[in-house]
């Protein structure tokens, strides 16, 4: 099978939003008048970002979430996107279910692949998305205010849980490995909730490098501290019944990254609308604390005394 043949195989389709999709040198989109176009890239690399072993429908799956993840936090509507691909080979029985996997999420959020390249190599898979948000209303990640309150979409620190049973650190129950590893493989972007929050929230982030490390982004960009209350954090994790200590609970969730779940900030006087957008996207979110003039981020006891414990986050090249 060829480059070409490939395409046309697996990832050409019909456009009905964009003016012209896979095909051409270029595609061609058109927001409607008083839209921003909201762009944004990521690259899922084997062994860095994903198993050997993962499904590849889930990783599809996982290789346009993560891009989604980023145009929610910017309360943007899903456009568009185009897939640069690299394969070690042309091999159908993997393309295929990847390419449902892709596609099918795209499809539920109405964006359309319109183009990319592919290339033999390792695996490497680099997506660009986008999308549209009226002007003046993009979620930025420098507005927050002193006494706002913080909230998390979801549930973190599942992901952080599997990768940990995979390198063999932690024994789990297996339907709570089960459990952990959908929510490390299979992600939900928490677009409805982004959209749902403009107008709302004062500032957004997405949840890909730790919970305490991305939130330090807007903190930083609005020129901020955080108060974080500890006994909240710990209930983020969706597996409960995990077998985990206190210390270890609390560490998942602040530190441990590839949940891609929503952060956002909001003034205490729109909780109920907080309120309305949570129930309009159908999505619990969590008040974990408030933000502070005073700068730094302190995680605090049921007392209010800050904890010795030291939480990290991702990077690359940390």
């Amino acid at each position: 099978m060829g480059e070409f043949d490939l395409i046309e195989r697996f990832f050409k389709r019909p456009v009905r939003r964009a003016a012209l999709g896979v095909g051409d040198d270029c595609a061609l989109l058109q927001p409607a008048p008083g839209m921003h176009l909201a762009v944004s890239s990521d690259m899922l690399v084997e062994g860095r970002h994903f198993l050997s072993t993962v499904d590849p429908r889930a990783l599809g799956h996982k290789a346009l979430a993560v891009n989604l993840s980023d145009l929610a936090a910017c309360g943007a509507k899903p456009l568009a996107f185009t897939l640069a691909l690299a394969l070690p080979s042309a091999d159908a029985a993997w393309l295929g279910p990847f390419s449902e996997g892709l596609l099918a999420l795209a499809d539920a959020h109405g964006c359309e692949l319109v183009g990319g390249d592919t290339t033999r190599g390792p695996l490497n898979i680099c997506i660009t998305v986008f999308g549209e948000v009226p002007r003046g209303q993009a979620l930025l990640r420098s507005g927050a205010q002193a006494g706002d309150d913080i909230y998390v979409s979801g549930t973190v620190g599942d992901a952080r849980l599997a990768l940990e049973v995979f390198r063999g650190q932690l024994a789990m129950p297996q339907e709570v490995f089960t459990q952990a590893r959908a929510r490390m493989e299979q992600p939900t972007p928490r677009v409805a909730l982004g959209l749902a929050l403009r107008g709302v929230a004062t500032a957004a982030v997405d949840v890909s490098d730790g919970l305490l490390g991305d939130l330090g982004h807007v903190l930083k960009a609005s020129g901020l501290g955080a108060r974080i209350e500890a006994a909240a954090a710990q209930r983020l994790m969706g597996c409960a019944d995990a077998p985990l200590s206190p210390a270890q609970r609390l560490d998942f969730a602040l530190a441990g990254g590839d949940d891609y779940e929503l952060a956002f900030t909001a003034p205490p006087s729109a909780r109920g609308q907080v309120k309305g957008a949570v129930a309009h996207a159908q999505v619990q979110v969590t008040r974990i604390g408030s933000t502070t003039a005073e700068p730094g981020v302190r995680v605090v006891d049921a007392q209010g005394q800050p904890l010795e414990q030291r939480f990290g986050s991702f990077d690359h090249f940390g």
